[in-house]
């Protein structure tokens, strides 16, 4: 049985009473307990909660130098990172120099043979070209000394950023990053790399510089379509100004007449006049990576950048065999993991952290690999690779076991060069003599941590399969669109009869079920329930699902959009 979340206090509740008691405990639950609090969250308003980019620390020096740079033609280098952030960063920096008529480059590290962040190497290279400003997006925050070395090449930084800084700030020209500096006054902290990078452009916009007469007021509102992306795409919250951004930026997606991302809609099936925060984040967002952890990432920013349509056309069909490749060497990976711990799992010799790797896994795909593992064998997996510089990284995932990854890697930080992350995913490097004993002082830190109850998994609602309707979900329209700090709404359905069972997919590894619905209403129509990689997911529960088998189900509610009249369908989120 999965348990329902906390009641409401009679206080809230009496806050929110101009909302049905299911839409006042989803706000509730977001921490959304104010009148004004709830009635920005559902009406997010670009006029009203939009701050002003001015608020921003070091924003009035960093507009007036790129704006100065503009009027004097100085060469300008937007240098953003290869991400599904810093990608479409570079691409909205490059569309605005391009309106203002500005002399600029755009410059993007490979991800294998460079690395993350700003580098000397490159810096060196743009200013034997004559760059005497570079714009990061993404990146630089970390990068003190490439930036110091930066200024004694004559050239001006200016960093745009969120990461966190590590030991003190880059001595940048202007450093914007609302998470970096002890006296920052902008108001929400929670942007992305692409979404500091557009608040630059605003300001820069705001303070002028020969030919902005020439650029139509709210023009910039048509950059959101990349800002929106990288929001929704980075898996920052999609709370306060982040959710203004990612809803704009959907609009603006579903008629942009960008060729690039029509082109990239198109090949990934997704209908550009009706795209989601889902088709964003599984659909376009991994095609955008691909470029980078199989290619060259700018094939990704020349997709989204270029007004020629053969050339969009060529590179998003070069894109959708990136990810493809992507695809089948994560797959790879995955059966030589499976291989390795199979052999261990008949010894009985299974590790309490899971750490292994291979000099020839690409650590751009190591992330999805180890969710699935993790989810597999219930444990923290850590997975490594080497880059083509030969630095040995990897990522990191937790597993269902709840263990907090950054607290585990800190106990064991000896054991890492670098290492970062959240509760539930991480990165690091090792050194190559490390890999060895990685796994052992894994387990060793893990058992050292102080033991936390396993987080039930609450549903917002109980409901009956008969319940599952458009309307319901349609009730749900008002707090999308979903994501970190967002989730979508579950639903709890208890000892539900299962109709059918049946699989689908290449490998059939994608779960179907179809759920009894003893309604009048729906006489023969069952309740469709899917899941994919179910066996990866659930493991050993798949093999008791038969027909007639009683079950409890949590699931979202979606649409399944490739059916007539789309109805609506159950997303299996777990099963017992």
């Amino acid at each position: 049985m999965f348990p329902l979340s906390k009641e409401l206090d009679e206080g809230i509740r009496k806050e929110l009473s101009a909302y049905d008691d299911f839409t006042a405990s989803l706000l509730a639950r977001r921490g959304l307990i104010t009148k004004e609090a709830a009635e920005a969250f559902l009406s997010p308003s670009y006029d009203e909660h939009i701050h002003d980019p001015m608020l921003m620390k070091d924003m009035p020096k960093a507009a007036a130098r790129l704006a100065d740079a503009i009027a004097k033609k100085e060469k300008i280098a937007v240098w953003s990172d290869y991400d599904c952030d810093g990608i479409p960063g570079g691409v909205l920096l490059h569309d605005f120099l391009k309106k203002a008529g500005a002399n600029f480059v755009n410059y993007i590290p490979h991800r294998h043979n460079e690395g993350y962040g700003v580098n000397i190497p490159g810096l060196e290279s743009l200013a034997r070209d004559g760059v005497t400003l570079v714009v990061t997006v993404d990146s630089g925050i970390v990068d003190n000394i490439p930036v110091a070395h930066a200024r004694t090449l004559g050239m001006d930084v200016i960093v745009t950023d969120h990461h966190l800084p590590q030991e003190g700030l880059p001595e940048a020209y202007a450093v914007l990053n609302p998470n970096a500096h002890p006296d920052e006054t902008y108001p929400y902290k929670s942007l992305c790399g692409a979404g500091v990078a557009w608040k630059l452009v605003c300001a820069t916009l705001a303070i002028g510089f020969p030919g902005r007469e020439e650029i139509p007021e709210g023009w910039e509102k048509w950059l959101l379509d990349m800002a929106g992306l990288s929001t929704i795409a980075d898996m920052v919250p999609l709370t306060g100004e982040n959710r203004v951004i990612a809803s704009y930026g959907l609009l603006v997606m579903r008629k942009s007449p960008r060729i690039g991302l029509q082109k990239l809609c198109k090949i990934a099936r997704v209908q550009q006049s009706k795209i989601t925060e889902d088709d964003v984040g599984f659909m376009i967002g991994p095609r955008i990576n691909a470029a980078s952890r199989m290619g060259d990432p700018r094939d990704a920013f020349l997709l989204l950048s270029t007004t020629d349509e053969s050339e969009a056309d060529l590179l998003a069909k070069k894109l959708e065999s990136l990810n493809r490749s992507r695809r089948a060497t994560a797959g790879a990976i995955t059966r030589a993991v499976h291989e390795r711990l199979e052999e261990r799992k008949v010894l009985g010799t299974l590790p309490a952290v899971i750490a292994l790797g291979d000099p020839d896994w690409r650590p751009g795909l190591l992330g999805l690999v180890a969710n699935g593992i993790a989810e597999e064998y219930g444990r923290p997996t850590f997975l490594w690779g080497r880059e083509g510089n030969d630095t040995i990284k990897g990522s990191c995932r937790s597993g269902p076991g709840k263990v907090h990854l950054l607290s585990l890697m800190t106990e064991a930080k000896d054991a890492f060069i670098e290492f970062g992350g959240h509760a539930a995913s991480g990165g690091f490097s090792v050194a190559a003599e490390s890999v060895f004993t990685l796994e052992e002082q894994l387990s060793a830190a893990l058992a050292s941590l102080p033991e936390k109850e396993i987080e039930a998994e609450d549903a917002d609602k109980h409901i009956a399969p008969e319940d599952a309707t458009h309307k319901l979900l349609k009730s749900l329209e008002r707090f999308a669109p979903f994501g970190m700090g967002n989730p979508k709404p579950t639903f709890a359905l208890h000892d539900v009869r299962v109709e059918s069972v049946s699989w689908f997919g290449k490998a059939e590894e994608h779960l179907r079920l179809h759920i009894g619905r003893g309604h009048e209403e729906f006489p023969d129509t069952p309740l469709e329930a899917i899941t994919f990689y179910a066996r990866r997911e659930f493991g050993e529960k798949c093999d008791t699902l038969t027909a007639g088998a009683s079950v409890h189900l949590l699931a979202h509610l979606e649409k399944d959009q490739f059916k007539r009249g789309q109805p609506v369908r159950l997303r299996i989120i777990s099963l017992r």
